[in-house]
């Protein structure tokens, strides 16, 4: 029900519905997003509606914040890339992940750029071909955040439409591990009563 990411009300609405998520939860989650610009946006909004311990990233080294969030009931971490992987918080501690759009990576970035290069000068389509497979890896990497064990469960929340409203969006679906589906924030609520 969110607007378009590009949409000039996406944020603040993006902002209302982390809130509900975060207030379901009860925290424990990690808020990835795609830029520095929205998670600080986002975070400022945020932060001073949840009655949890909120970390930004930026604020204090990789590391120390990550001790901080496992030392922290509830916490919630609002963070960009670099926490997509290699970060391991197993158990209840996290038990829900936010992303806020499908994490494409920046054409302008000079490597980016040179691949797409690359793909369209060997005739090929460099969205379905590259752009689109990449951020397949990169989702299926902030899932894993999530899933550290086999005992681990927990909300993965995307709020970028394209997923459901995209030809490409199956390839995101598909790319992850086994996973129950909903677009029901009451489904949500149900699945936090139990964990």
């Amino acid at each position: 029900t969110l607007p378009d990411v590009r949409s000039p009300a996406f944020t603040m609405e993006a902002a209302r519905e982390i809130i509900e998520l975060l207030m379901l939860s009860r925290g424990r989650a990690f808020v990835l997003f795609t830029s520095y610009q929205q998670m600080r946006l986002i975070y400022d909004r945020v932060s001073l509606e949840v009655p949890y311990q909120t970390l930004l990233q930026g604020t204090a080294p990789r590391s120390a914040l990550l001790d901080e969030f496992r030392a922290t009931p509830n916490a919630v971490l609002f963070a960009t890339s670099s926490f997509w992987q290699g970060v391991d918080v197993p158990g209840d501690q996290l038990s829900c992940v936010i992303i806020d759009k499908l994490p494409f990576a920046v054409p302008s970035d000079p490597v980016v750029e040179a691949r797409i290069a690359a793909v369209r000068e060997s005739g090929g389509d460099a969205f379905s071909g590259y752009q689109v497979p990449q951020a397949a890896i990169a989702l299926k990497q902030g899932f894993g955040r999530l899933i550290r064990s086999r005992t681990d469960r927990g909300v993965l929340a995307l709020l970028d439409h394209r997923i459901t409203k995209t030809r490409y969006g199956q390839i995101f679906f598909d790319s992850l591990p086994d996973y129950g589906f909903t677009t029901k924030r009451e489904d949500v609520g149900r699945f936090f009563k139990h964990v």
